[in-house]
């Protein structure tokens, strides 16, 4: 069974709002809303158990993808990629989306075997902290036959979706 949750995690004019307009009334968030902060809360945990993923953007107006290492940090995710590619330019200052999955590793026998997480929002380039660089670990010695030479990029998400994959045990 597959199964799609979105969260809405706000925007700058919404910051702090989450779920459909008009979701919370006089007193307080209503289930749905809740259920959509557990949601993004979740997604960012499952993204902080695997490494890598995928950075969606858009160069010369066409979609493209590429991988790149990630750490969780205060709500937002921290990426690393490699400057001689050039892709973090077209990123800085744009809305992208970021995904990781287990597919090449699922949890034995838990309640969601398969998952996987997107997030959409802005990015830019930025410069961790050195506690952060230390926690990305190191990177490959070439990309492309180039010495890595690591630049990192911040996405703030303001969506979310998480997608779970449960298998039936009997046959």
């Amino acid at each position: 069974m597959l199964s799609s949750r979105p969260s809405d995690t706000g925007t700058a004019a919404g910051a702090g709002t989450s779920g459909p307009p008009g979701a919370s009334g006089p007193s307080g968030p209503t289930a749905s809303t809740v259920s959509s902060v557990a949601d993004k809360r979740r997604a960012i945990e499952l993204l902080g158990s695997v490494r890598y993923g995928r950075l969606a953007m858009s160069m010369r107006a066409l979609p493209f993808l590429a991988v790149a290492r990630h750490l969780v940090v205060e709500g937002g995710v921290v990426l690393r990629m490699h400057r001689g590619l050039g892709f973090h330019e077209s990123c800085d200052g744009s809305v992208v989306a970021y995904g990781a999955d287990n597919f090449n590793s699922p949890a034995s026998g838990g309640a969601a075997d398969l998952w996987s997480v997107q997030f959409t929002g802005p990015a830019e380039i930025v410069e961790p902290a050195s506690d952060q660089r230390e926690r990305f670990g190191a990177g490959p010695a070439e990309v492309n036959g180039e010495h890595f030479d690591p630049v990192y990029l911040r996405l703030d998400p303001h969506l979310s979706h998480m997608h779970t994959l449960t298998f039936d045990a009997s046959p």
